[in-house]
């Protein structure tokens, strides 16, 4: 169950991060043929935030919920941040 949840947020965020690229596509090849939006640019900055926000929930997933956790906590990060008293 865990792996299906995984797969099918991944898959949102993928296929939102498409959608939102697309967008932006179409407003580079042919920006004056889009009426509902006068500013063009703004129009693309908040396209490229959903792909942001989007590519965000990727990561976050990856990086802490893509492996099964385990019984404890995995402080290898911190050997090498060993306390030595001068």
């Amino acid at each position: 169950m865990r792996d299906t949840l995984i797969k099918a947020l991944l898959a949102h965020a993928q296929g939102d991060i498409a959608k939102h690229r697309a967008n932006v596509e179409v407003y580079l090849a042919n920006a004056a043929g889009i009426g509902e939006h006068s500013n063009i640019i703004e129009a693309i900055e908040e396209e490229l935030n959903m792909i942001a926000k989007y590519q965000d929930q990727i990561e976050v997933i990856n990086k802490y919920f893509k492996q099964k956790p385990t019984a404890e906590a995995d402080y290898s990060a911190y050997k090498s941040q060993e306390y030595r008293p001068e």
